[in-house]
């Protein structure tokens, strides 16, 4: 179904919001959309909105699994606004969100679907996911220039590292249970992002409240949301195979004619498994066997 705007998908879809979980998508392109929106039925989100401007159309062969809603992409924090316009109609229920091309893996997602997950980390009483956004990109910059490619992709296998995260309103000391998170291309091609753009977490996986709000750099209000493990042992944490860092590198004019290639001697091929994922120390498992 397509919406004209999101107070109309609102109006019209509130039994559904609260029930959850939602995926909110925001398509800035349409480059991978299709691969992307599939990906999220495949872990049984049956509940996902995607946000496009209206010249973007939707992947003809999903219009009756997707709400869509005609959306402007293109404005400063799209998707940070969007969020937070769904946080009071879907309280109390999961809201996951991200942008196309990219693609939310957790431990054992293969044999495991969203439900399962989230019904665990219930029981652990977390109402939150650490999620890493790990760069994908082409392994050969001449056959696709745009460095996207599900075929030939490549993820960094080393050089992430995580530093202690400053509390303003504590004299700067570190926050309990937070940390901030560097690496991939950010790390590697920092020259060509903003210093409030380099890390490399996000909260993308959350339970939905009323007055809570989704910050400018992914972190939400509520600070226990954004600890990575609660006080007493690891919890599960996600991964996100993300494109949009070597999308954005490509098509910058500041940075296009400077990148040739962006593997190197750490790159490694995306299996596109969780196991992967887990093995090169990207994900955690917690307790969840």
């Amino acid at each position: 179904m397509r919406h004209e705007n999101l107070a109309s998908y609102i109006e019209k879809n509130q039994q559904a919001l609260a029930k959850g979980p939602t995926a909110v998508i925001l398509a800035e392109d349409p480059q991978e959309l299709e691969s992307t929106l599939r990906h999220l039925l495949k872990i049984r989100f049956h509940n996902i909105v995607l946000l496009a401007d209206p010249q973007i159309e939707t992947p003809p062969a999903l219009q009756d699994d997707i709400q869509r809603v005609d959306y402007n992409s293109y404005q400063p924090q799209a998707l940070q606004s969007a969020v937070n316009q769904l946080m009071e109609p879907a309280s109390g229920a999961w809201l996951y969100y991200g942008y196309n091309a990219e693609y939310l893996f957790y431990p054992f997602c293969e044999t495991r679907n969203i439900h399962d997950l989230l019904a665990f980390h219930t029981q652990e009483r977390r109402d939150a996911f650490l999620t890493y956004v790990i760069d994908l990109y082409a392994r050969d910059l001449n056959l696709d220039a745009n460095a996207v490619s599900l075929k030939d992709a490549m993820l960094d296998k080393s050089g992430y590292y995580a530093l202690a995260r400053p509390d303003p309103d504590n004299h700067n000391y570190p926050r309990e249970r937070q940390l901030d998170f560097f690496g991939g291309l950010r790390w590697r091609f920092e020259e060509h992002i903003p210093v409030q753009r380099r890390k490399i977490d996000r909260i993308a996986l959350f339970r939905a409240k009323s007055g809570l709000h989704l910050r400018e750099n992914y972190t939400l209000s509520d600070e226990e949301y954004n600890t990575y493990a609660c006080p007493w042992h690891n919890n599960i944490t996600t991964a996100m195979a993300s494109f949009r860092t070597a999308k954005a590198l490509k098509s910058n004019p500041g940075s296009r004619y400077d990148i040739h290639d962006f593997t190197w001697h750490n790159s490694t091929k995306f299996e596109w498994h969780s196991q992967q994922l887990m093995d090169l120390g990207l994900m955690e498992p917690g307790q969840w066997f």
